[in-house]
Order: C-alpha cells, then sequence, then structure tokens
C-alpha cells in the first residue's frame, strides 16, 4: 500500500509583501512563524505557504523588534510615575519588543532575590519581554559575587545622583572595587558617567538653577569629561566592560571613541533627547526636557549625530524616565530631570536621519536602526542567538515600520502613564504599525489602538557573552 503523505502544518503566523531588514541586507519577501520562532524567510519569488493567520505588509519595512536596553518603569515603589502596564503599552506601540529596567526603584535593585520578586509583580502585566540591570550602593559592592545570568548580568552605576537616583558610587576606592568584582564576575557595568565631586565643587560657586537658562551650567559638561577619563582608566586597569549611557557632549563621545580604537572593552549609548534637542529647546521648553545629563549644544548635538552614522556609538537607549506633570511644574530647583521615550525612540532617530541624511536610501537608514535598536544591545546584553536579529530558529520579534507615514505627535497617541510626550507638536517621519512579540501580535496601529496579551516574561542571558566590542557596524555614507 502507497504511504499517504500528509500536507505539511500550517505556520502560525505568515508576513507577506515585506522589506526584510536582515543582517545581510533589505530584501522583498515574506517571513513565516511557528512556534513562536522564525520558521522562515522567504524570497519575493518563492511560493507561499500555508498559514493559520496572514498579515500583508503592504511593502513595510519589517525590522527586528527593538531592544531598549535603557527604560525606568518605576515599579516597585514609583509606579505613579509609570508601571509596567503601561510602560510595555508605549514600548509595543513603539516596535519595542525587549526592555532591560533600572534598578533605581524604592527599594533598589540591590539584593539578588529581588529580582524574582520583582518579576513575580510584573508577570502578567507586561506586553514585552524584559530583564532588568542590577544595582549598586556602596554598602552592596558585595552582593555582585552572587549575581547569576538570570537575575543580571550587567550593573548600573550612578557616579553621581539626582531625585530618583540617590546611590552614589563616589569613593574612588569603592568605584575601583566595583570595576575589579565586575571584571572577576564578567559583568558589564552600565554607567552614569557625570562625576559627584565635580558638581559638589561646582555647587559650593554656583546657585541651584532658578530658570532654564541656568540649567546647563549648573551641571556643565565637564562632569561627564572627568567621569568619562576615570571610567577609561578603570577600564585600562581591570578589563571591565563598560557601557557609558546617554552620552551627551562632543568631549566624551571624542574620549569613548579614542579608547574603544585603543581595543578598550567599552562601548556607549545615547538617547534620542540627546539628538534631537539643545540648550534652546531647554530655555524654551523647561521641564519638559529637562534631563541628566543636561542636553548641550548645538555643537554636541551635530558630534553625537556623526557618531551614530560614523558607527561610533553602540545602542540607542530611550531613558524612558517618566514624571507626572505636576512633579514636571515644580519651582525650577526641584523639577526632576526625565522625560518617556520608549514609544517615541524609534520615529524620532528615523525622522533625524530623514532631515539630516535625505540623500541616504531608506534601506541604509533601516539597516543602521537594526543594529543600533536591536542586534548590537542583543550582542551587549547576552540576547544574542535568541533575539535582536531577523533570521531564521530566532525569536519572531519584529516590527512592520511605515517609513513614509508623516503625523502630528500629540498626547492622545501616547500610551504611557503620565500621557504626555516633549515631542508634542513634532511633525515625526516613519511609523511602527505592528509590533510582533514571540509570534503574537502585541501591537497594531493600523486601524486604532489595539494591543495583544501581556504575557512578556523575564529572560535569561547567556552567560559566555563578550566583553569586547560587537561587529563594526557599516557607516552610513552620504551619496
Amino acid at each position: 500500500m502507497d504511504r499517504v503523505t500528509e500536507p505539511p502544518a500550517p505556520y502560525d503566523l505568515l508576513v507577506t509583501n515585506a522589506r526584510l531588514v536582515t543582517p545581510h541586507g533589505v530584501q522583498n519577501g515574506a517571513l513565516a512563524v511557528r512556534d513562536g520562532r522564525i520558521a522562515r524567510l522567504l524570497d519575493s519569488a518563492d511560493p507561499l505557504p500555508q498559514a493559520t493567520r496572514v498579515i500583508n505588509a503592504e511593502a513595510r519595512y519589517l525590522l527586528p523588534g527593538v531592544i531598549d536596553s535603557h527604560v525606568h518603569f518605576r515599579t516597585p515603589g514609583l509606579t505613579h510615575k509609570e508601571d509596567w502596564p503601561h510602560g510595555s503599552r508605549a514600548a509595543a506601540a513603539g516596535g519595542v519588543t525587549t526592555v532591560i529596567d533600572m534598578p533605581n526603584t524604592q527599594p533598589p535593585l540591590h539584593h539578588p532575590e529581588q529580582a524574582a520578586q520583582k518579576a513575580a509583580q510584573i508577570a502578567g502585566q507586561s506586553l514585552v519581554d524584559y530583564r532588568f540591570h542590577f544595582g549598586v550602593a556602596t554598602d552592596t559592592v558585595e552582593q555582585l559575587r552572587r549575581l547569576d545570568s538570570r537575575t543580571a548580568t550587567s550593573v548600573k552605576v550612578f557616579m553621581t545622583g539626582h531625585h530618583t537616583a540617590p546611590s552614589v558610587i563616589s569613593d574612588p576606592a569603592v568605584l575601583d572595587r566595583v570595576f575589579a568584582i565586575a571584571a572577576e564576575q564578567q559583568l558589564r557595568l552600565v554607567l552614569h558617567a557625570e562625576d559627584h565631586a565635580v558638581f559638589e565643587l561646582l555647587d559650593h560657586k554656583r546657585p541651584a538653577p532658578r530658570t532654564y537658562d541656568d540649567y546647563e551650567a549648573v551641571r556643565p559638561r565637564s562632569g561627564g569629561i572627568v567621569a568619562v577619563s576615570k571610567t577609561i582608566d578603570l577600564v585600562r586597569r581591570h578589563g571591565t566592560a563598560a557601557h557609558v549611557l546617554h552620552v551627551s557632549s562632543a568631549e566624551e563621545a571624542d574620549l569613548l571613541h579614542a579608547a574603544a580604537d585603543a581595543g578598550l572593552p567599552i562601548t556607549y549609548e545615547t538617547t534620542p533627547h540627546h539628538l534631537s534637542f539643545t540648550a534652546q529647546d531647554t530655555r524654551r521648553l523647561g521641564a519638559r526636557i529637562r534631563l541628566s545629563p543636561a542636553i548641550r549644544q548645538e555643537h554636541d548635538q551635530e558630534r553625537l549625530w556623526a557618531a551614530l552614522v560614523a558607527g561610533e556609538i553602540t545602542t540607542l537607549g530611550s531613558d524612558h524616565a517618566p514624571h507626572t506633570v505636576q512633579e514636571k511644574s515644580r519651582p525650577v530647583p526641584e523639577a526632576p530631570p526625565g522625560l518617556p521615550g520608549v514609544q517615541e525612540m524609534l520615529t524620532a532617530v528615523y525622522t533625524g536621519l530623514r532631515r539630516r541624511f535625505p540623500e541616504v536610501p531608506v534601506d541604509e537608514h533601516m539597516l543602521l536602526l537594526s543594529r543600533l535598536c536591536a542586534a548590537q544591545p542583543a550582542s551587549l546584553f547576552g540576547l544574542d542567538g535568541q533575539k535582536g536579529t531577523v533570521a531564521e530558529g530566532l525569536d519572531a520579534d519584529f516590527v512592520l515600520f511605515d517609513a513614509n507615514a508623516t503625523w502630528l505627535v500629540s498626547a492622545e497617541h501616547m500610551h504611557t502613564k503620565n500621557r504626555w510626550s516633549a515631542y508634542e507638536g513634532w511633525t515625526f517621519s516613519g511609523r511602527a504599525d505592528v509590533t510582533v512579540r514571540r509570534g503574537e501580535v502585541i501591537w497594531d496601529g493600523r486601524n486604532g489602538a489595539a494591543f495583544g496579551t501581556p504575557n512578556g516574561i523575564w529572560l535569561d542571558a547567556h552567560t559566555d557573552q563578550t566583553h569586547g566590542q560587537p561587529t563594526a557596524p557599516k557607516p552610513v555614507r552620504a551619496r
């Protein structure tokens, strides 16, 4: 008797007519998902298989899901500012599928057992997958020896503090010990690199800012330059992997580029805010864009854009750090720094790329964003091989991005808990229309706002992550 051949089971999801952004370039094609993973990438000439659900991308770009490695979702203890249901909705609406949350909560994440407690609070509330950066204070340094790959492979160090960041490591001997233990334990330090001693010294001579004309001068670039110099020296001494956050000045970028070029295991991020605004905007918008570190001058912004397209910057982080409108309305000395940004990050930077480099093909902008927002964060934080790339066998995390859309940003578009944005009134180019996390649609903005199921998971990390530089990205070149 002839054996009957069963037809292949249909895929769970098929995305057709897409511009696939892969490590090998951009191509027209389709993507098939089975059991939460990318099962097949198909060329435009390949016959389309059967699937339970089909999405026509209508020539939108299919980018890897954004990994935002710098968010403050404020759980536990500060949930009047933000929480995981709202923060993860904002993330999903911005094309983000994974976040790494910062430890400066109440209480801060300074003991390993707190990570499981925090994950238990988040379970069933998050649309996106997540990991945590561990925190450290002067009296908790030895806790770094107890970390495992589930708890954290990265440690946030505040070299200065502010309203929601009281755990500052300013003693040189303690800082040296943190770098030494991190090197021994193969932990990556992520640093708020501004020097507390510099600011204390200046505060004796300068009063607190009375207007936003004074704000940058009271928290000047010298704090960042000194802290980055110290960081480079500690990395050279101990071999510690270090990732400097929210770099704001041309001088810091120059130092960090030179250190990486010399072979030191040091990388850095910048934020959309430092790319989008200048100190002149702070004078105009006030607390809405009050940040720590402060937004700098136009020449600093130009240097950061040059670093971005040249491949010097390794990651983009939103530094999503919301406060209530009431908190932001306090007098100038008391208004807290920080603003939302997880929803705006991908589109804000794409808007800047289109306006500053209109001669560069959109395909190249998409490739650059896929590296900065997905592949390189995955590599730094132990998620490569699972996330960060549109490739067969990896998690089916991706966003359908309409590169031709233009829209006016307003508060009604925002899904963060306190629904305001520093970009209100801007005309954005590009829009995240559909976000898929592990094969499930968690955001569909094509016909209104439709969210999926909040079943994001606490991710484990690879324990063999490299402590050197990720693969050098190709620079964007004007044509």
